[in-house]
Order: structure tokens, then sequence, then C-alpha cells
């Protein structure tokens, strides 16, 4: 006796790949927006370290200089001895690329982004 084969279609039909085309849709628009506030927060994190370094720098300078609230300071070049410079010896910079000043002892180091962007740049 003659066995009948039947035809069975293999692979995924087109509502099958439509449907977890949506889905990934779903999930990266869902994913893509988280990926850039930790990014934002984890460049202001960095940045307010970097100023809370300046800033205990700064201290450290006054103090071993005799320096009293007020004086002023030459930056970058007074505070370079007292910090951990970078791979091009210099100062850490702000990672989401603004610039530090620091004029005056007991003044707080300050990045020119500020508050411009969120989360801000700015020492607690």
């Amino acid at each position: 006796m003659k066995k009948i084969r039947t035809f069975i279609p293999a692979g995924f039909t087109l509502v099958e790949i439509m449907i977890v085309v949506a889905i990934i849709g779903l999930l990266a628009a869902i994913a893509i927006p988280n990926f850039v506030s930790a990014r934002s927060k984890a460049q202001a994190n960095a940045c307010i370290n970097n100023l809370t370094k300046l800033d205990g720098a700064a201290n450290q300078f006054a103090i071993e200089q005799g320096k009293k609230t007020g004086d002023p300071i030459q930056f970058p070049s007074d505070l370079t001895p007292y910090i951990k410079l970078n791979a091009a010896g210099s100062l850490p910079g702000c990672p989401a690329g603004g610039s530090y000043s620091d004029n005056k002892v007991g003044d707080q180091p300050q990045c020119s982004l500020g508050n411009t962007v969120t989360p801000g740049h700015v020492m607690p």
C-alpha cells in the first residue's frame, strides 16, 4: 500500500513575523529613553565627583599655602599638584563637555553647564 505524503509548509507566516517585529519595536521604544537618561545621570555624577575633587584640592592648597577664605586661586595651575591628573597631564574635565572654574578660596568650583542640563552639574 502506498503512503500519501501531505505537504506541511515550513517557516513562519507573515502575521507571525509582524507580531515579532512589533514586540521588538515596543521593547526598543521602552528601552532607548532609559539608556539616554542613564547616560546623562552618569555624566552628571562624574562631573559632581570631579567638582568635589577640585574643592578638596582647593582646600588643601589653601591650607598648605596659608591662604584664607576669599583669596584668589590661579585656576588650574594652583590646584594641579593637589589632584590626580588625567592621561593628558591636565585636570579632569566634565564628561559632558563643560569646563570648570574655581576663582577664590572657600567658593565651590563650578561647571560651565551648571543647571542648563538635566540633571544639573552642580555640587549639592
